[in-house]
């Protein structure tokens, strides 16, 4: 689990067209995950202990959260209920709709699933009155996020992996989205409600 100021206590964690920042289009999923690794190293405490992780399948880079994004943790009980299925190709379908151009990775070990936003998402008054969040929290500057290498998109045999890879450089998902899903999973856990289903485009702003 990360906590402001305690980078010792993280917990590790198609193909559209996406424009890279030198406005070069990136085509296949290898050279997406290299221009998103490229983009991400720059939030790295010590950049070439990053990329040593990285040369891993399963390492673990430390990214600063606050500075190129923010994160939102979500329980993974909370994201299964607003999917309404506890299948997890099931369940990153649904993020996948349901946050278009969202970066999501997922802890398997601590059930938790990371959505990256900009950093001004934290200063929405859902997330200022979270003193004590329920099953998700904006995680911002002065917080330490393990994040997975972003060509693992597969979840078996690892600890971390993209369920919702990153289209390019800077792609972040959409506040007001992330918080409708948020909401949803948070009224049906309240109301034990695991039937039925919501369709994705409810979550879009």
């Amino acid at each position: 689990m990360p906590h402001p100021r305690d980078p010792e206590s993280v917990s590790p964690v198609e193909v559209r067209q996406a424009k890279a920042a030198s406005g070069v289009l990136v085509h296949a999923p290898r050279d997406r995950a290299f221009a998103a690794s490229t983009w991400l190293l720059a939030a790295a405490q010590d950049a070439s202990q990053a990329q040593a992780a990285w040369r891993e399948r399963d390492g673990i880079a430390l990214l600063r959260c606050g500075g190129l994004f923010g994160a939102v943790r979500i329980s993974a009980d909370l994201v299964r209920a607003a999917a309404a299925t506890e299948n997890t190709r099931e369940v990153d379908g649904f993020l996948a709709e349901a946050l278009p151009g969202a970066p999501v990775f997922m802890d398997q070990y601590a059930q938790r699933y990371y959505v990256l936003v900009p950093v001004s998402t934290g200063r929405r008054p859902e997330w200022l009155a979270s003193r004590r969040p329920l099953r998700a929290e904006f995680l911002g500057r002065g917080c330490f996020l393990g994040v997975p290498r972003p060509d693992v998109t597969e979840p078996e045999s690892t600890r971390c992996y993209w369920c919702v890879p990153m289209d390019g450089p800077g792609t972040l998902a959409v506040p007001d989205a992330v918080s409708q899903l948020v909401s949803v999973g948070r009224s049906r856990l309240a109301t034990a409600d695991g039937t039925g289903s919501i369709p994705p485009s409810a979550f879009r702003a």
